[in-house]
């Protein structure tokens, strides 16, 4: 998962980059960059890190021009290569960087087309780099006419013919404009914003609404499955939809857990789809669970407080704070190493004995992947004194692989991979196990937009919308693995060390 922004603006755009990456770091912690126009001149600065630790105030004035992308960035291989870091750029044709939030599920199939037949080198194992050069080789073979919208719009074209996967991007062509495309599924958000001032209309493309919302431009619209969208350095926009587009399917987990609760994606606001979960939530232990024994509910911040909050309230028990958190810890789903994430629960959280104390507690969580966040957060209920401890996902039991840029772990790492609700129950060392209903969680975030029939809930139900290619998981398992990703993680700090 990774936050994406492009701006076409009247007056130095890095600032709001910077602001706006900020705002989007919840959708990746490992890397950030900003890419800006500067003239003809692209100027380009990423880094390792988080944004605050990424650009030097010094590197920051260096960015100059009203239009540039931002980026940042979480791997989903595990990597915290510095080659990888986002925008890539080529230099031909005209000169292009490009942002991109999802993950190609043909980028090995593309990378030799794109040696073979294409002629093009990359120089990454990334597929964001292989989705710059499909770009640019099919804007090359346009020819040297001149670049038109409707030149950028067919190039946009070949891209969705190529390429098989998730895919929001985010892509500033010196001297020519910016643009930004969805996948034609629609799988991984994109939104549009403009903002009038005194100098013109500025425009914004980004990852969340709320990234526009704190740059103080106004929400136009999402984009739509497979449309593109390129706004001029005059700030002229343009849009086509491609004929490529399919139904609407955006990510079902966007909703779950990565998205910020203020945000508003395909229509659908996050925070009241997350309040809509808790309900149903509640109505499923009063039906399953009529003379249940629950004191009092606490939420695992961040992500689940607007879950718990009327999950209380429906089941008329108390609403409590029982964990508090330390801020200055990154998000252990997204952390490399098993290792890594285990130190970092006990980091970043700390029980108030006195809520816990004597009581019959229901913890809440958005969802359980891997397990071992939720075992030690069940174990420091039991050590903060409570009686009994039962345990509440908002999501339904992630069983299966998500292939669309978020980095869920190997199938065999998955918790509920190839266990029932009750062994998955004793795994975690829960009193009670309580799971969202698929249908339950679907029609929570539907009830937003009924003009979405379909989401991708791959992760919950092995349905990928793209279809996938025979082997794919299998090699998925291999590369996913805590231990190939701790072997990534040294290789890339043997390359930064040496």
């Amino acid at each position: 998962m990774c936050g994406i922004i492009g701006i076409v603006g009247k007056q130095a755009v890095t600032p709001s980059l910077y602001d706006a990456l900020t705002i989007l770091q919840h959708r990746g912690q490992d890397a950030a960059g900003i890419a800006t126009l500067d003239g003809h001149k692209i100027r380009l600065f990423k880094g390792n890190g988080l944004v605050a630790d990424v650009f030097p105030h010094a590197e920051l004035a260096k960015l100059k021009g009203s239009v540039g992308i931002g980026h940042v960035r979480y791997p989903t291989a595990g990597s915290a290569n510095l080659d990888e870091a986002q925008p890539f750029y080529v230099n031909s044709p005209y000169g292009i960087v490009l942002g991109h939030n999802g993950n190609l599920i043909n980028a090995a199939t593309l990378k030799k087309e794109l040696f073979d037949g294409d002629r093009r080198h990359l120089n990454t194992e990334s597929d964001s780099e292989v989705l710059l050069n499909v770009f640019a080789h099919e804007l090359h073979r346009l020819g040297p006419a001149g670049m038109r919208p409707q030149d950028v719009f067919e190039a946009v074209d070949g891209i969705h013919q190529r390429c098989k996967g998730a895919y929001s991007v985010i892509a500033m062509i010196s001297g020519k404009g910016i643009l930004g495309f969805r996948d034609p599924h629609g799988i991984r958000p994109a939104v549009l914003g403009y903002k009038d001032t005194d100098r013109g209309r500025e425009y914004a493309i980004a990852s969340e609404s709320v990234a526009l919302d704190t740059l103080d431009f106004t929400l136009m619209r999402d984009l739509k499955p497979g449309e593109c969208v390129f706004i001029t350095l005059d700030g002229e926009l343009y849009t086509h939809e491609s004929q490529y587009a399919q139904a609407a399917s955006p990510c079902i987990f966007e909703y779950v857990y990565f998205a910020r609760p203020d945000s508003m994606l395909d229509k659908i606001s996050i925070y009241k789809a997350r309040l809509r979960m808790g309900q149903a939530l509640a109505q499923k232990i009063l039906k399953e669970w009529p003379d249940h024994d629950i004191d009092v509910v606490i939420p695992i911040p961040d992500t689940s407080r607007t879950a718990a909050l009327p999950l209380a309230y429906d089941l008329d028990v108390k609403y409590r704070e029982g964990f508090i958190k330390n801020r200055y810890i990154g998000r252990t789903f997204i952390m490399p190493g098993q290792a890594q994430r285990s130190r970092s629960v006990r980091h970043k959280l700390n029980a108030v004995s006195l809520e816990f104390r004597g009581k019959n507690v229901l913890l809440v969580d958005d969802s359980i992947v891997r397990g071992t966040t939720s075992r030690q957060i069940i174990q420091m209920a039991r050590d903060a004194g409570a009686n009994k401890v039962y345990f509440a996902s908002a999501s339904p039991p992630v069983r299966y692989p998500n292939i669309y840029g978020i980095d869920m772990p190997a199938p065999s790492e998955l918790v509920a991979n190839g266990r029932d609700e009750r062994e998955i129950e004793e795994e975690l060392g829960a009193d009670r196990l309580i799971y969202q209903e698929l249908d339950d969680l679907i029609a929570a975030c539907q009830e937003g937009n009924p003009g979405i029939t379909r989401f991708d809930t791959s992760c919950f139900s092995e349905e990928y919308v793209t279809g996938v290619e025979d082997g794919y998981l299998e090699d998925l398992q291999s590369r996913r693995s805590d231990q190939a990703k701790q072997k990534n993680s040294s290789l890339a700090g043997a390359q930064l060390t040496g």
